[in-house]
């Protein structure tokens, strides 16, 4: 759905540079493909974000991602099989019915980290603190741990401002947490749009169904491994190139 926080226009914009580039018979790599992507975004067409969405979509896999003064350093996490196969199947997925742009949310967030609000920029470093948290957690496969991080997580998101969060989205976490939710967070800049929660074992049919009386839409997904896929057809013979 529009407005929903999982990154549609950084993975569109992916798309669009990576069949430029197979036109154009140029050999940019996946983290130029993001970066132009990126900057489309950003300076073309003047929506404030980052880089996280358009790298996400370009590299696939499941990533550690981390950004300061010199070009963004990713690193593919080693996640066993079993661990995606549990994360697939006790995550869930809901889009709240509501939309928002993403870009009004974070430069709201921008403006009070930039003056310095207390609040704000507490939340950010903790943040980048629970994201080294996950990271280890994954690696382990100590996924207990996973729901508490993602509780700590939209703490910290609805501590960047009032906008993060809205009465929908407060209810669908109360509904998901009393069924069987161990945790989530809004995707995104959050402000509606999509909620990912992370169940208890075998827990997440219940979830589910209690989010669709709700009001929510479940949404199924996979993990994407690839990233940015790129072919062509000859035209005279058929052949996949």
């Amino acid at each position: 759905p529009p407005g929903s926080g999982l990154g549609t226009s950084a993975s569109l914009g992916v798309a669009l540079v990576g069949v430029l580039n197979v036109l154009q018979a140029e050999r940019l790599s996946a983290h130029e493909v993001a970066d132009l992507a990126t900057r489309l975004e950003i300076e073309e067409l003047g929506i404030a974000g980052g880089k996280q969405d358009q790298l996400a979509a370009a590299l696939g896999g499941i990533n550690f991602l981390e950004f300061g003064a010199h070009p963004p350093i990713s690193s593919p996490l080693p996640v066993s099989a079993g661990v995606i196969n549990e994360l697939e199947k006790r995550l869930v997925l809901c889009y709240s019915g509501t939309s928002r742009l993403s870009g009004d949310i974070i430069q709201r967030v921008q403006q009070a980290y930039t003056s310095g609000e207390p609040a704000t920029c507490n939340a950010l470093r903790t943040m980048r603190d629970i994201a080294r948290r996950v990271k280890s957690a994954l690696l382990s496969g100590e996924l207990s741990q996973l729901g508490s991080l993602l509780r700590e997580n939209w703490d910290c998101q609805r501590a960047l401002h009032p906008t993060v969060t809205n009465e929908t989205v407060d209810r669908l976490f109360t509904v998901a947490e009393h069924n069987g939710a161990l945790g989530g967070k809004a995707c995104g800049a959050g402000g509606g749009g999509c909620i990912v929660f992370f169940c208890e074992a075998d827990a997440e049919r219940m979830v589910r169904e209690a989010l669709t009386d709700a009001g929510g839409q479940i949404i199924e997904f996979n993990l994407d491994r690839y990233g940015l896929q790129t072919w062509r057809v000859d035209e005279e013979t058929g052949r996949v190139l």
